[in-house]
């Protein structure tokens, strides 16, 4: 058995205790300060914890855009420990909520991509009302949409440049 510190073992510890073996959220005794991420480390890197995609918000460690991943304790892990893996319930496979999903997330970006669907476009003014950004983040919005593929057309509308989706690039 590998020799787990003080840290490690109250890792593992507290995610025997839950039905998804999630670390997080972090005992309220580790403070993050305290070697908490070269735990952290050495856990993963002996495969004592493993990471994971995850739904539950409380189990995040990490995100990827809109993938969240959390850090769970393995079978190798509660055995570090002393606890044979089937005495701890294995984690429930996720299934999708029974109620209907929910609406595409609504950020900022999805206000801005609303806006410039419409036919007759947005201004840069009516961007940075909807998002309260200012001008240059607006803009570097707009880059950012350009650089995932959207093919953003600029034209004068009543004098004034006005942006609007066009066909993907």
């Amino acid at each position: 058995m590998p020799r787990l510190s003080d840290t490690q073992t109250i890792l593992l510890s507290t995610a025997a205790q839950r039905e998804d073996r999630s670390l997080y959220p972090l005992p309220g005794t580790l403070k993050p300060s305290g070697g908490l991420s070269k735990a952290l480390a050495a856990l993963t890197a002996a495969g004592l914890i493993g990471e994971r995609e995850t739904n539950v918000s409380a189990a995040v460690s990490r995100t990827d855009g809109d993938l969240r991943f959390g850090l769970f304790a393995t079978d190798a892990g509660l055995a570090a420990i002393g606890i044979e893996p089937d005495e701890v319930d294995p984690p429930a496979p996720a299934q999708p909520p029974a109620f209907a999903p929910s609406p595409a997330r609504s950020n900022k970006t999805a206000a801005v991509l609303d806006l410039l669907r419409r036919e007759a476009g947005a201004t840069l003014t009516e961007l940075i009302t909807a998002t309260a950004w200012l001008p240059h983040s607006t803009r570097a919005a707009l880059t950012g949409l350009r650089k995932k593929g959207h093919a953003i057309e600029r034209f004068k509308r009543d004098g004034q440049t006005c942006y609007r989706i066009g066909a993907a690039a």
